[in-house]
């Protein structure tokens, strides 16, 4: 009922040889992807310490730019000093968006092991999850 294969396949023969793109490690992959995840987060809390200043913010925001750098090996992450948007941000807003960009990065560095910025993270998302929470609800 079925043909014997007779050609080469044309998957192994489209790029060549496989030294011609390179190939990364799942653990380089998954180094990107963290990186990525924090950088918004600190691009996030960046926009969130322009809005409303607080010690809290600072000390995530430098905690962030050392674990991007050190998953970057050793660049620095790009920093904006003040909003890029003509509005004024909803602060609640860009909690929920810290809040989810965290749970990324903790998704990713539990599957990495990487316990330090899965800390990190799991600290951010109850910080965001605590300040997105209408007033009224947290002084019960």
């Amino acid at each position: 009922m079925y043909e014997p294969i007779r050609d080469k396949s044309v998957h192994s023969t489209m790029a060549g040889t496989t030294h011609d793109f390179p190939r990364r490690s799942r653990e380089e992959e998954l180094d990107i992807q963290l990186a990525g995840h924090l950088a918004a987060l600190l691009a996030v809390t960046d926009e969130l310490r322009a809005t409303a200043p607080s010690a809290d913010l600072d000390t995530a925001a430098e905690r962030l730019t050392e674990q991007v750098t050190r998953l970057r090996g050793g660049r620095t992450p790009a920093r904006a000093s003040a909003p890029t948007t003509g509005r004024e941000p909803n602060a609640a807003a860009l909690h929920r968006r810290a809040h989810a960009l965290a749970g990324r990065a903790l998704v990713v560095a539990a599957s990495r092991a990487d316990t330090a910025v899965a800390i990190l993270a799991a600290e951010r998302m109850d910080a965001h999850a605590a300040a997105s929470q209408p007033r009224a609800l947290a002084s019960r």
